[in-house]
């Protein structure tokens, strides 16, 4: 299959190669050795930062004065820099107010003044008052999508995995990211099971919408047709107002979110957008069952239960993607109810290459991001959850924020589940999924990306000028920021099945579930694999990648069995085999007297078993042919050989939920860490 249209993302190609330029008559490269005020309060330097903007952190006696005292002090440079103003980062919010001072983010200030004057100059001023205590300047970030993307269309085949899942979402089928069958469509050394394992997942859960995920990011359109009905809607912002803060929050007209590069409404149509936040947004909850186009992770069934995406737009067109509209989006989704903070975008990876460099360096995002964390905004957890893209800079390490330790950092893999060629791994990596990867198996094709929701009839522009639409509301993307979102919608699935079932668990319980609800990967890392070498096809080694992908790449099934606390055990699938799964049973497993091991038809045909399946000392006897997931029971005497009756003394009936995973390849360790 040949790949048909080559539409280049604008935004990456502007935001990804911006280097600082001069501001004014000197190259802005670097602070004046000789500004011993400036050198002792910068936290960071101008490269790669946004033009007449600058960051400042005010004492803490400025500060808790009100925004004419701030004003007073700052009013003669003000004055100077002629078209200049200062205000908060984040807004005054009466309800939200007593935490941001909490917090320490009332001091948190940007200066606005003209591009053409040289921000380090602008810095020195400010240095220079005793009230200013740190300056950052406003750095440039970039979003973790890779190479072009390609409006979707039908294909004629009748495609191999239809009626696979429950839902009735006609492009689902293309969707191998949440069910891989090992289809040579997608690419010829697709590998069944190299998915999140979310069919079997979504008979348990598939969202819930008290459920809030902030997808931070390009504008989401919330008219889409196959996410509408999952959108968040700020109901105390419509009362028809236009231009007005109704509720009070410190932005106007934020009914589905806010834009935080243009202060307004969210938009995702300008010049420079490529529906990117589009795209992760119907990764995370797309609405299934619907009948229309493709389905979410946390999606529902069509009847209004899906999970709910706010959008905190950072991407506006050709502009935004820096440390304030990112901090601010932190903040806002923290005030709003989000429990989710979904950010496939991040500075380069080597940037930053410690958590204490970042510290240093980010002061207000860190800031924000901690603020974000410690809300609580879902009776199911403590905290929020903060997940970010690793980055497609296929360096050895995580791009930052996604390298801190505090936040989950996603790496990608293809449809034969091996790494992409794109992807960051090692140091700062927590977990792998699905980005997709047009070259897998060294043969070109967009089928091997992931499928998602995106604008039709966006107009987008290459590097050389030339124009080209979306004429589909579905496209492919490939990039950490496709697999971010899949990590990203699991999550909200653990927290939408942990709500229906009335349990509680820390951050730290969540996150760590989470993480080693996982397949292994490092027993495939040997070899070599046919994909995009530089600018062209060839063999990558996998070498590289071991012990270095995260603790293993993302499966909802196992994620909920977490949730429950069943545990879960591989079986091998084309064969009859024996699990050892006395662990669960209990030390005497091996002497137990068992009664019967309990299948139901529904997980009989999702195994695809064959054979009876039966329990002997300890060890289970099954044969799945199929890749699923399912629950079986086994039941056993706790006490000699009989159960105990109103004429016989005997032992007690017991029974032990287990989860059967079945793959066409499990690890030695049976695939637990």
């Amino acid at each position: 299959m040949k790949l048909r249209k080559f539409l280049y993302p604008l935004l990456i190609l502007l935001f990804a190669g911006c280097k600082e330029g001069p501001l004014h008559d000197g190259e802005n490269s670097g602070m004046d050795s000789g500004n011993m005020a400036l050198q002792s309060k910068a936290v960071n330097t101008p490269d790669n930062s946004i033009r007449g903007s600058l960051i400042v952190y005010l004492d803490g006696e400025i500060a808790d004065g009100s925004a004419p005292a701030v004003d007073s002090v700052f009013s003669d440079i003000l004055l100077e820099l002629g078209e200049a103003g200062m205000k908060r980062v984040f807004p005054y919010s009466p309800k939200d107010e007593e935490r941001t001072r909490k917090f320490g983010l009332h001091r948190w200030y940007q200066v606005n003044f003209s591009e053409n004057l040289d921000v380090v100059s602008v810095a020195e001023k400010f240095a220079s008052f005793a009230n200013v205590s740190r300056i950052q300047y406003n750095k440039i970030l970039v979003t973790e999508n890779v190479g072009p993307v390609f409006s979707y269309h039908p294909s004629s085949r009748t495609s191999a995995a239809s009626g696979t899942a429950s839902f009735n979402d006609p492009y689902l089928s293309d969707q191998w990211h949440y069910n891989n069958i090992g289809d040579k469509f997608v690419a010829p050394t697709a590998r069944a099971g190299a998915d999140i394992n979310l069919k079997d997942a979504w008979k348990l859960s598939s969202g819930d919408p008290s459920v809030i995920v902030a997808v931070v990011d390009q504008g989401v359109m919330n008219t889409h047709p196959d996410l509408k009905d999952n959108i968040w809607i700020n109901e105390a912002e419509m009362n028809g107002n236009s231009g007005s803060d109704d509720d009070g929050n410190g932005y106007k007209d934020d009914i589905y979110g806010y834009n935080f590069v243009s202060d307004g409404p969210v938009t995702w149509d300008k010049p420079g957008d490529n529906g990117h936040g589009t795209h992760v947004a119907g990764t995370v909850a797309a609405v299934n069952n619907n009948g229309t186009g493709v389905c979410g992770v946390a999606g529902g069934t069509g009847n209004g239960d899906g999970v709910r995406i706010m959008s905190c737009q950072i991407f506006d067109g050709e502009e935004g993607g820096n440390s304030v509209t990112s901090a601010k989006a932190f903040k806002y989704a923290a005030d709003n109810g989000a429990s989710i903070l979904q950010c496939s975008f991040g500075y380069k990876a080597g940037a930053i290459q410690s958590d204490n460099l970042y510290k240093g360096t980010f002061p207000l995002e860190l800031d924000a991001l901690n603020y974000f964390i410690s809300k609580k905004n879902s009776p199911v957890l403590d905290g929020g959850l903060v997940i970010f893209a690793a980055g497609n800079d296929g360096t050895g390490m995580s791009g930052y924020p996604g390298g801190y330790s505090d936040i989950i950092s996603v790496t990608a893999i293809a449809s034969d589940n091996l790494p992409t060629y794109y992807t960051n791994y090692g140091p700062g990596c927590n977990i792998a999924a699905p980005g997709g990867e047009y070259y897998t198996g060294g043969v070109v094709t967009e089928a091997g990306a992931v499928l998602s929701t995106v604008p039709e009839g966006l107009v987008m522009t290459d590097d050389q000028g030339n124009t080209s639409s979306y004429d589909s509301p579905y496209a492919y993307m490939q990039g950490t920021s496709m697999a971010c979102p899949h990590v990203s919608g699991v999550a909200a699935l653990g927290l939408s099945y942990a709500g229906k079932l009335g349990k509680t668990f820390t951050l730290e319980e969540f996150k760590s579930m989470l993480l080693t609800s996982v397949n292994r990967l490092d027993d495939l890392m040997t070899g070599t694999k046919q994909t995009l070498v530089g600018n062209s096809l060839g063999t990558m080694s996998l070498a590289p990648y071991k012990g270095n992908m995260g603790t293993g790449s993302i499966d909802a099934w196992r994620f909920l069995m977490q949730i429950e606390g069943t545990p879960c055990v591989m079986a091998k699938i084309g064969e009859r085999q024996r699990l050892d799964i006395s662990s669960y049973m209990g030390g005497g497993a091996a002497d137990l007297t068992y009664l019967s091991v309990e299948v139901s038809g529904e997980a009989a045909e999702t195994l695809g078993l064959q054979d009876e399946t039966d329990m002997k000392y300890g060890k289970l006897s099954i044969h799945p042919t199929k890749p699923g997931s399912a629950k079986i029971v086994v039941r056993a005497i706790a006490g000699g050989t009989q159960t105990g009756s109103g004429d016989v003394m005997g032992g007690m009936e017991i029974s032990k939920e287990i989860s059967i995973i079945a793959r066409d390849m499990i690890s030695s360790n049976g695939g637990w860490l």
